[in-house]
């Protein structure tokens, strides 16, 4: 299950990154009436507007990176509360002891800041 686990997760990250470009672009286009946000390696541009929108992208990009880890993270609990319901009756435990054990079988440990 932990090969299906991280599919679901690579799907999910690289949807939430276009979301990201997608929210910077318009955000950068509302607020500065650019269609594009400066580049690093343009020298036509100044420190603080080339800072500023790198700050703002990384702001972005990391609002969007922890709304969907959470929601996966909450998808795929439901996922086995919903699972373990039925593991909780053949096995004799209770649905939460089923949850947290399956819990800890399926999602990776030490995967934080990835």
């Amino acid at each position: 299950m932990s090969m299906l686990y991280r599919m679901l997760s690579l799907v999910v990250s690289l949807l939430g990154g276009m979301v990201a470009v997608k929210l910077f672009n318009r955000l950068w286009t509302r607020t500065r009436g650019e269609e594009h946000a400066p580049d690093a390696r343009d020298l036509d541009r100044g420190w603080r507007e080339v800072l500023l929108a790198a700050g703002a992208q990384g702001a972005v990009y990391g609002l969007v990176k922890a709304a969907t880890r959470r929601l996966a993270a909450q998808g795929a609990h439901k996922d086995l509360v919903r699972h373990s319901h039925t593991a909780g009756r053949t096995t004799g435990t209770t649905r939460t002891e089923a949850a947290v054990r399956r819990t800890r079988e399926r999602v990776p440990v030490g995967r934080k800041g990835r």
